[in-house]
């Protein structure tokens, strides 16, 4: 028998902040399943690094230097999908970032570098991958949000805010593009095991964030990776407006973990003063790169 056919033959993929964490996974996952990717990433060397990667294991990837806050360089770097592989069919919006701070101690100029990174951002990839991808008859568009989109997040109102934006904005798009045969749809992630959290957060910290997962554990990059392959594939042909939480029922378990015993328990999780330091909805999204 021969290899079997791979989802994403044939496409060409936009991947932002495709350096590390979920975005590359999301990169790797893609050209696995033989879509050729554009790297888009700020850290010129570590885009280089994922695309050698892809190279290496016999797919196509070019990197491009891209600070998805300014339009002009989003727009070189959908040019350099069509110049590398002759056209655009899915673009996934991934670059995200925080910092911690209660809201009426943030100056405007704070919230404005949120909003930058995480929901202009989306703006402009869209609003500029959209007209290549329906050049190609149409495709997908993928929105990397948090689950912090749909709870509150004490000392993260900005970045929660913008990750709500984006699920709504997600909602309207598949509406509005759908004429065009682009759908749009949106992942959630919760605490994923990043490079940059597992820097960040001591291990023992990460066993007791995992008690607070229904699965028990926080994600691989490569179980976010899994679902855009779906959603970016034509297995998702009838799938837009959706938001897929892939959080290990963090989202559907609203407040519910396990004690010590395994039996459930409703209200504050284990030793909420040993939790992932407060930098970290970068733990639940991606660096900001």
């Amino acid at each position: 028998m021969g290899e079997p056919a791979k989802l994403l033959s044939g496409r060409v993929a936009l991947v932002t902040g495709a350096g590390e964490g979920i975005g590359k996974a999301i990169a790797l996952a893609f050209a696995t399943h033989g879509a050729e990717v554009v790297v888009a990433e700020i850290r010129a060397e570590s885009g280089e690094r994922t695309a050698r990667e892809i190279v290496a294991s016999g797919g196509r990837a070019l990197a491009v230097a891209t600070d998805v806050r300014e339009p002009e360089a989003v727009a070189e770097a959908v040019r350099s999908a069509r110049q590398g592989f002759g056209g655009l069919d899915v673009l996934v919006n991934n670059v995200g970032g925080t910092f911690s701070r209660p809201f009426l101690e943030i100056e405007e100029r704070g919230w404005d570098a949120i909003l930058r990174t995480n929901l202009k951002s989306v703006f402009h990839g869209t609003r500029i991958a959209a007209p290549a991808i329906a050049e190609r008859g149409g495709g997908s568009i993928l929105n990397v949000v948090s689950i912090e989109g749909v709870r509150a997040a004490p000392s993260f109102a900005p970045y929660a805010a913008c990750k709500a934006a984006v699920i709504n904005f997600t909602c309207t798009m598949a509406l509005e593009l759908a004429p065009r045969c682009i759908r749009v749809n949106a992942l959630a992630p919760d605490v994923c095991a990043t490079e940059g959290v597992l820097r960040q957060v001591p291990e023992a910290a990460l066993r007791r964030q995992a008690r607070r997962v229904p699965l028990g554990r926080i994600a691989d990059p490569a179980e976010i990776a899994g679902p855009a392959v779906f959603l970016a594939s034509d297995l998702a042909s009838y799938v837009t407006g959706v938001t897929l939480h892939v959080d290990g029922g963090t989202n559907a378990a609203g407040g519910w973990w396990r004690d010590d015993g395994g039996a459930w328990v409703l209200g504050p999780g284990p030793d909420p003063a040993d939790a992932p330091p407060a930098t970290a909805p970068g733990a639940k999204d991606r660096t900001a790169g």
